[in-house]
């Protein structure tokens, strides 16, 4: 049973890092190459993936999708250490609107703007790109840009001050729901506990001199 226990704790542990990996930002440093709109048609395995569409405009399992395609330097270890090979990344522009994920994006269309704008062939001119999601060319789903914003050169440090601020305050949650719950425990969990044990003792007892009577009781016949 404590095995069992572990292992599901460790599930649910599992798929919340995954959720949080999905959506919170992140940030490539990237070198934007060339912009397309492509027709999609969605699958039922892909479609969680991607957002509605464009806000005014009518969903529909087949509509077009805004793409940039970079280029970045590959690292290791998600994304904490560089190395000098380059690679390949291509992001989806869609609107988020006021679903989940919350960032509230209606500007996907400036943005493809201004990601086209900051196309420079021949030219080494870099950015940063926040997005949120995974890249996979198996199930043909794409990381959603959210922002865009030019930076010096490909070894500029990005520090991710809101995922530093949600973790700080998760764990402040985690601390302040710990500390009510051992106040609860202290104060209603364990003398109902206590009090519950008190009379089943005495339940037990009040049983046992029963029972003793009884004995005793027939120790009487017994006798004659």
């Amino acid at each position: 049973m404590r095995r069992i226990k572990q292992i599901f704790i460790t599930l649910v542990l599992i798929l919340f890092g995954a959720l949080l990996h999905y959506v919170l930002p992140q940030h490539d440093i990237v070198k934007i190459t060339s912009t397309e709109i492509i027709r999609t048609d969605f699958s039922s395995l892909n479609r969680i993936f991607y957002a509605q569409a464009d806000s005014g405009s009518a969903a529909s399992e087949t509509r077009d999708l805004r793409l940039i395609n970079t280029q970045k330097k590959k690292t290791w270890l998600l994304g904490f250490y560089p190395r000098d090979k380059m690679g390949v990344m291509v992001y989806r522009n869609e609107d988020t609107g006021w679903i989940w994920p919350p960032y509230f994006k209606f500007d996907s269309a400036d943005l493809q703007a201004e990601a086209a704008a900051n196309i420079a062939p021949g030219q080494e001119r870099w950015v940063v790109v926040t997005h949120y999601g995974w890249r996979n060319k198996y199930l043909s789903i794409y990381p959603n840009a959210i922002g865009i914003r030019p930076v010096e050169g490909p070894d500029v440090t990005v520090i991710p001050w809101f995922n530093i601020v949600f973790f700080a305050f998760l764990l402040f949650c985690f601390g302040f729901l710990r500390a009510v719950w051992r106040q609860f425990r202290q104060r209603t969990v364990d003398p109902a506990l206590e009090s519950a044990e008190d009379t089943w003792d005495a339940v037990g007892d009040g049983m046992t001199q029963r029972r003793n009577r009884f004995s005793r009781w027939l120790d009487t016949w017994r006798s004659k």
